[in-house]
């Protein structure tokens, strides 16, 4: 893989320039992108997947877990910070940090699908993270009840959970699509600014970020990042539609409204879908040149990140001019592109790991533990009961550093500490 940094740096100052002047006189302008037909509800799990062409499944897994070398990431903070609160959640978080336990480092570094039953117990067993909540906890539940369940899954454990929901709008909500929390679902990005602009756009946010926030909600899975401006795409109806300056300048109002309302935001899908298939059914290859990331697909991504975002997600397409032989969320060399290249410091995060392009590319034993030999923060997985006890298990056996754990689970206690989360 070639990757030319000058050009790099020169396009998006470019661009990002040309942003500036540019939204003026867009948001004068008749807004005409075609807005495809509303489409059903997409199934749970959430369909976040893709890649450009379906391939044959390999015969075995083409990584090696004991030979595989964990990539170095960045201590967070290593560095003097002027800031009295960045310095202040710094020391917390190094405090806490070492007096936690190999299990509750590990539990720490999931964010997983909330369990029918015993939720909060197993929030303790396993030292979860995170919690990922969808339509099914709340469709037949009142306000009252959500706050009430929510809270309990908060008084079980010792370090408090991120709680986490997809309410993008549009194709993707779980709590919307009820009458007891709002009288209609959210409207897609797209709908919104051909609406009411940027406007529209800033008003929608700050409605969802006082809802989740209400009930106990510290994270929405948003903004998609994706570009696409082809109704075909997969990801058409859940992006913002339009191209890469306006999609950029769509992701930084976006984030900074829901950093203002102290809420976490996730920008997704990395390194972005073009025009990729769903990789939920099978293993999937983007073979689109590294070039056209850098001047397209990033660009909404690095406006997310100068905007103050928390986290990235990181999707399941194998990008060959990036990695040939490894999906992107278990790639420690898409990992260093966006640590390095991006220069982002906060945390990444998974696709959820049971989808079946992971699936099919290795065992349910072994995702987790290259998830985190790559440079992942957050494991984002619904079989999570399996997943942790492997990690674990790989980090007494020395197959993961100690010191890999640290790295990451500094940078999700930081993150809560800044969120609030943590008192």
């Amino acid at each position: 893989m070639k990757r030319a940094i000058k050009p790099f740096i020169i396009t998006i100052v470019i661009l990002f320039i040309f942003i500036s002047a540019y939204q003026g006189l867009e948001s004068g302008r008749d807004h005409n992108t075609p807005v495809p037909a509303p489409t059903s509800i997409i199934t749970e799990p959430d369909r976040e997947i893709s890649g450009i062409t379906n391939t044959p499944l390999p015969s075995s897994p083409p990584v090696e877990i004991p030979g595989m070398t964990p990539i170095p990431t960045q201590i967070p903070g290593s560095k003097s910070d002027p800031d009295s609160n960045a310095a202040s959640f710094l020391e917390r978080s190094q405090e806490l940090l070492s007096k936690m336990s190999i299990e509750e480092k590990v539990g720490q570094m999931f964010m997983v699908r909330c369990p029918r039953q015993d939720a909060a117990k197993k929030a303790t067993q396993y030292y979860i993270g995170g919690y990922i909540l969808f339509s099914r906890d709340f469709e037949d539940r009142t306000i009252d009840q959500v706050k009430y369940t929510i809270k309990s899954y908060q008084d079980a454990v010792k370090i408090p959970l991120l709680i986490g929901v997809d309410e993008e709008g549009g194709n993707v909500n779980r709590i919307s699509l009820y009458k007891q929390f709002r009288e209609e679902p959210f409207m897609s990005p797209q709908d919104l600014y051909k609406k009411g602009g940027f406007e529209a756009i800033v008003n929608d946010t700050v409605e969802k970020a006082i809802l989740l926030k209400s009930l106990g909600i510290n994270l929405n899975l948003a903004p998609v990042c994706d570009i696409s401006t082809d109704p075909s795409d997969y990801i058409y109806p859940r992006s913002f539609g339009k191209d890469a300056v306006l999609t950029s300048e769509y992701v930084k109002t976006v984030v900074t409204a829901m950093k203002n309302q102290h809420i976490g935001s996730m920008l997704k899908h990395f390194p972005g879908y073009g025009n990729n298939l769903d990789t939920h059914t099978g293993i999937a290859y983007d073979n689109r040149d590294y070039d056209t990331f850098l001047k397209n697909d990033f660009l909404p991504f690095i406006a997310g990140i100068n905007a103050g975002a928390g986290a990235v997600l990181v999707s399941h397409n194998i990008v060959t001019s990036m990695d040939e032989n490894c999906p992107a969320s278990l790639s420690p060399a898409v990992n260093r592109i966006l640590r390095e290249d991006l220069n982002f410091k906060g945390v990444i995060m998974t696709d959820d790991l049971y989808m079946k392009a992971i699936q099919n590319y290795t065992c349910d034993s072994e995702a987790a533990v290259l998830a985190v030999l790559a440079g992942n923060d957050l494991i984002c997985c619904t079989n999570f009961e399996e997943q942790i006890p492997a990690v674990v298990n790989a980090v007494k056996k020395g197959i993961i550093p100690v010191e890999r754990l640290d790295q990451s689970v500094l940078r999700i206690l930081l993150w809560k500490h800044e969120l609030g989360i943590i008192g």
